[in-house]
């Protein structure tokens, strides 16, 4: 299921392309005017049948721009340049290959499907090849029709653009954003997938090159789509799984393949101190002290300040949702004994807060951030896809919390999986990151939890920009 959806995005969309949209997407591209430029559809339709188009041209104004390429010949002499140069016929053949790779992450029998918009040999639609050279994509193609059509919108003013990685223990992600004239951030591209490079990194200390090499193809992508998106630098930045790692260099090198300069390896106070400023800069400082609780796959945060966006005392401890995951949960689903024991190794670690972090108990505003607490609440509205605009900033009770826990807690990791609100690969580690927050919530006495979208990815970008 996408990660970042949104319900407004259905109807503009709806709206750009004059029909209902045959499959679920996400947007993983906008123009510089705020809609929807790129999706990136499932590769089933509504009605299960394959749909070989992964990356698809929303914006009218960029489609019109491509159709008169197309109509003006440039897909035929493009076929010609396909069958007489050498070095273009293995770009295009590159091109659906890594197109092919990308859908088959997503669903991995799609993957024989063809490659850029489903075709196998030369092509079709440059309106594919660019959505997908957009999207990040090696297409030689999708970027020699950028220098064609480009700017879309040549009436807007493009500002100062940049982009970051939150490179964490379970995820990768990226965020592009351009600074408007008024200091506001306007989103470019968001996307998150979920690589799994900390596995097994909290029982054997060292990254896995299979989850190094399976992370580096999701970060090669992203660091494409900046560049197409015009950004020069992208600043990436890697958390527990790579700093606990005793080989970090082997990321180290992964990420060098790609950016000029070496990756932020920060310590667990800076990532708490990133992640209060990007989950609560904007709230009132009214509703202050605030305390925020960030569940990553290999560390939890807990982080306490009296402003929005800056913070005071914190601690960085060594649970996270993997982590708990690969030390007390081998039975699926897990048994009685095992929750009992994750309970118990929260609590722990929640000793450790308290006692490192006493103005934990002065806070008015409990804000959890993370996949693990957006998750659970969208399991609690009871959402039948991901939408992050209904989750940001709304109130998860404990009782609720507690429920969707307990329900979690009771299905294997097929049926936790096959929750239209759950990102693939979360499920399995979806309960204990859940037992974090319920036992935070109930050792701390809150009885709701702010749910915030916006944590350290967006706290990088304020902190690259200067703000708050």
């Amino acid at each position: 299921m996408p990660r970042e959806h949104r319900a407004s995005d259905v109807e503009v969309v709806r709206d750009q392309l004059g029909r209902e949209p045959t499959t679920r997407f996400e947007v993983v591209v906008r123009c510089p005017v705020g809609h929807p430029l790129v999706i990136r559809d499932e590769p089933l339709d509504v009605h299960g049948e394959p749909f070989p188009t992964t990356f698809w041209l929303t914006c009218p104004d960029a489609v019109k721009a491509v159709s008169r390429l197309e109509a003006d010949g440039a897909i035929r002499r493009l076929n010609e340049r396909f069958a007489e140069e050498a070095d273009f016929g293995l770009g295009v053949e590159r091109a659906h290959a890594e197109a092919a790779e990308e859908r088959a992450r997503m669903l991995p029998a799609a993957g024989a499907w063809g490659g850029v918009g489903g075709t196998r040999l030369g092509i079709k639609c440059l309106h594919a090849h660019y959505a997908n050279h957009l999207a990040g994509g090696d297409d030689v193609v999708g970027a020699w029709v950028a220098t064609q059509v480009e700017p879309i919108h040549p009436e807007h003013a493009i500002g100062e653009r940049i982009a970051v990685v939150d490179q964490g223990t379970h995820s990768c992600r990226l965020l592009v954003v351009e600074r408007t004239p008024d200091g506001a951030l306007l989103e470019l591209a968001s996307d998150m997938v979920i690589t799994k490079l900390g596995q097994g990194v909290d029982a054997t200390g060292a990254l896995d090159p299979e989850a190094v090499a399976r992370n580096d193809r999701v970060f090669a992508r992203y660091v494409r789509r900046a560049r197409a998106l015009g950004v020069r630098t992208v600043r990436v930045t890697a958390t527990s799984a790579v700093r606990d790692a005793t080989n970090r260099e082997l990321y180290v090198a992964s990420v060098r393949k790609h950016v000029e300069t070496d990756p932020r390896v920060i310590d667990g106070a800076e990532e708490a101190r990133l992640s209060f400023l990007g989950g609560t800069y904007g709230l009132s400082a009214r509703d202050g002290p605030f305390l925020l609780v960030d569940i990553g796959g290999g560390s939890t945060e807990f982080v306490v300040g009296r402003e929005p966006g800056r913070a005071e005392r914190r601690i960085s401890t060594q649970m996270g949702s993997v982590r708990l995951t690969e030390r007390v949960i081998t039975t699926d689903p897990p048994d009685p004994g095992e929750l009992d024991q994750l309970r118990r190794s929260i609590a722990e670690r929640l000793d450790e807060a308290e006692l490192a972090v006493p103005e934990i108990h002065t806070a008015r505003t409990f804000v959890a951030v993370s996949g693990t607490a957006t998750t659970m609440q969208a399991v609690a509205l009871g959402l039948d896809r991901y939408d992050a605009e209904q989750i940001h900033r709304t109130w998860l009770a404990l009782t609720d919390a507690e429920r969707v826990l307990a329900d979690l807690a009771r299905m294997t990791n097929a049926e936790r999986a096959a929750l239209p609100v759950m990102a693939p690969g979360r499920g399995d580690v979806i309960v204990a990151g859940g037992a974090v927050l319920v036992g935070a919530m109930r050792r701390f006495g809150i009885e709701r939890a702010l749910i915030s979208e916006t944590d350290i990815l967006m706290g990088l970008a304020y902190d690259a920009l200067g703000v708050g």
